[in-house]
């Protein structure tokens, strides 16, 4: 049964039973008064010339009339009372589709629609506000990656005009100007594939292409990309696997879901301290716990960690600064596999928890 057709019946049944109960009502009443009448004046002896005689005579055989009248009123009264309704229900749709953050308040006998109403106005008023705060964070962050777009491009255009006007600079300078020349253009790569990032996260549904994946060899591969990152501070990656787990997934989705994760463990591990992957398995499930140690996550800041554009350090570096997506897409590709990504931070460990289906 649709909506529209149960509050319609439910209101028809309301005002049929109200018809019926006052036609009632109204009934006994005038039957009552017939025959207190007959009572009364049947005591009395008339002559046919009085006036008072002649007109309850009249009365009397008014009476069916006086009956349909009566019933008839009360069931215009009740349709002109839906005919109401119908205005208070349009009054009420203008206030659905406004920013008002009144709530509809409909008469007595609509409160069931009240109610529906009042729930989807509050969806929209959420919806709404959702898509502000994520279009606020998505502007304030264009803001700021175009502000680090500018600081590289500098230096680039700086180093180049460096090297162009001074032919004879010695080869040492040379080497480093140059060097300092390519990792701005490094940087400057990311920052533009962060743009990239931006317009494939919002433009739909990821597409999966599955297929048989071993979770040691991934997880060997991906501490080999991380080797430099992780010696410079003397982080070693360790990993717990079974060689024999194997999975359906997508390669290169998965892949990234763990290539952000342990790059974020990485950055806000303390120096000397061990990145620890650790692989089981239940009857359907693969569980993949990724843990590293360093500053505790607030309990505030954790439970957005998984929004897109959120970033942890609210400090943006130049050098490190990214938009705040890489964890957010990871829980939409896990998602993506018909899993679920967590994430806990107590006395200086953090636990980034993968559970996808065997």
């Amino acid at each position: 049964m649709k909506s529209s057709d149960k509050y319609s019946k439910i209101i028809f049944k309301r005002i049929g039973i109200r018809i019926l109960l006052f036609s009632i009502i109204f009934s006994l009443i005038l039957a009552s008064c017939f025959a207190i009448g007959e009572i009364i004046f049947g005591r009395i002896i008339w002559q046919p010339t009085d006036m008072l005689y002649i007109f309850l005579v009249n009365l009397r055989s008014l009476l069916p009339f006086i009956w349909a009248v009566g019933i008839i009123g009360i069931i215009f009264f009740y349709l002109r009372r839906i005919l109401i309704y119908l205005d208070y229900v349009m009054d009420a749709s203008n206030k659905l589709i406004t920013s008002d953050k009144n709530f509809i308040e409909l008469p007595s006998d609509l409160k069931i629609l009240e109610s529906r109403l009042n729930q989807s106005k509050k969806i929209a008023l959420d919806n709404a506000a959702i898509a502000k705060a994520n279009e606020d964070k998505k502007n304030e962050l264009i803001v700021y990656l175009a502000h680090d777009l500018k600081t590289p491009l500098t230096s680039i255009i700086g180093y180049l005009e460096i090297l162009n006007e001074s032919p004879d600079l010695p080869i040492e300078s040379r080497a480093k100007y140059s060097k300092i020349t390519l990792d701005k253009a490094y940087r400057l790569e990311e920052l533009i594939n962060e743009f990239f990032e931006i317009a494939r996260f919002n433009v739909g549904k990821i597409i999966l292409n599955k297929t048989s994946l071993n979770l040691k060899l991934m997880f060997e591969q991906i501490s080999y990309e991380f080797y430099p990152m992780s010696k410079a501070n003397n982080q070693p990656i360790l990993i717990n696997c079974d060689s024999q787990i194997n999975i359906q997934a997508d390669p290169d989705k998965i892949s990234r879901v763990f290539n952000n994760i342990i790059k974020n463990a990485i950055s806000y591990s303390f120096p000397n301290s061990s990145i620890e992957i650790n692989v089981t398995t239940d009857n359907s499930n693969v569980i993949i716990n990724i843990k590293n140690h360093g500053n505790t996550i607030p309990k505030e800041k954790l439970d957005y960690i998984f929004e897109k554009f959120y970033r942890l350090d609210e400090a943006r570096s130049t050098n490190s600064g990214g938009a705040g997506l890489g964890l957010a897409i990871a829980k939409e590709i896990v998602e993506a596999h018909n899993g679920k990504i967590t994430a806990s931070s107590d006395n200086e460990e953090t636990c980034f928890t993968v559970t996808l289906p065997l």
